[in-house]
């Protein structure tokens, strides 16, 4: 079954689109930073991961093909079907990108996409050189079971990522109300790829922003804290290879610096990242926490905690 490959088509697009935001930029016309090295980056991660995927697409088709003689009926490849394996694709994606966020070697593979200090149509292009070899691939067999070839379901892939392209950008303020309460929307996209306390750990929706919604996991952009972009470790560097596999060896290397000590390695790939054996932790919650310790005023609001009311026999006892 052969189909079209939504990412290589939409090359042209991407390339047209992130040239006239560059220049609007520049020429001070649009909203938004671009640092040349920055962006080349950026741009040669995409081509690297383009080809890396090229290479090893195969192995991920040849998994999922596993669980095809399983499949509980045939669905037809019709515009019907591809809207509910559109829908249901993004779905999985949110889980995998959530995982991706709470998992420390999902967030390895991940890392690449958020290491860029900048945000522009040209980061949604720094993407990372793991191929298939990551859990969508495992996450998409349910779909297969129910009767989705693994090629539709690959198509559904490429349009949901193309989708994102353009959510990539500072030069698009707010959509409409009614599209910001469905879709994912530039506005939202920002909240998701900053490093401000509040905004860590939300937005991970891919096309439809209500799976945030319906789990809990929402923010919205205030005018009050402009996102600030990055990673909160920076990587303060433009060398491709370090920018696709940096945070894998910085696993590894803590991994190595535990000794013999299995049970450490298995915490530190499976804990949030910031984990550590030694209790010392700076996960998200602890950023959070650690802001608002500095800024008290700030709880309850949009992606803070509120502040923990103090129990009545506690309070008799303060005083």
């Amino acid at each position: 079954m052969d189909f079209l490959k939504p990412t290589v088509i939409a090359i042209p697009f991407f390339l047209v689109t992130f040239i006239v935001e560059w220049w609007a930029v520049k020429a001070g016309r649009a909203k938004g930073r671009y640092e040349t090295k920055d962006a080349l980056t950026s741009i040669g991660m995409g081509l690297g991961s383009v080809a890396v995927d090229t290479l090893l697409a195969s192995i991920g088709l040849w998994f999922l093909m596993l669980f095809w003689p399983y499949r509980l009926i045939d669905i037809p490849v019709t515009w019907w079907s591809f809207l509910i394996v559109f829908v249901a694709y993004d779905l999985i994606y949110y889980w995998k990108h959530r995982f991706a966020h709470v998992v420390r070697f999902w967030w390895a593979e991940h890392h690449t996409h958020h290491s860029s200090e900048h945000y522009n149509l040209t980061t949604a292009l720094r993407q990372p050189w793991f191929g298939p070899m990551t859990g969508q691939i495992i996450m998409s067999a349910p779909l297969v079971l129910l009767g989705f070839h693994p090629a539709f379901i690959a198509v559904s892939a490429g349009v949901n990522l193309v989708y994102q392209y353009w959510i990539h950008t500072e030069a698009i303020g707010r959509m409409p109300r009614w599209f910001e309460a469905v879709m994912n929307t530039p506005s939202h996209h920002r909240v998701h790829h900053a490093t401000n306390p509040r905004y860590l750990d939300a937005n991970f929706a891919g096309v439809f922003i209500i799976w945030d919604r319906m789990f809990g996991s929402f923010v919205p952009e205030l005018e009050s804290d402009k996102p600030i972009y990055g990673t909160v470790k920076p990587i303060n560097t433009f060398n491709p290879i370090r920018v696709a596999y940096g945070e894998l060896f910085g696993l590894l290397r803590d991994c190595a610096s535990d000794g013999l000590r299995p049970w450490r390695w298995a915490g530190r790939f499976v804990n949030k990242p910031g984990w550590s054996p030694d209790g010392n932790h700076s996960r998200s919650s602890e950023l959070k926490a650690a802001y608002l310790a500095a800024h008290p005023e700030q709880a309850g609001t949009p992606g803070l905690p509120a502040k923990k009311k103090t129990p009545p026999q506690q309070a008799v006892a303060a005083e």
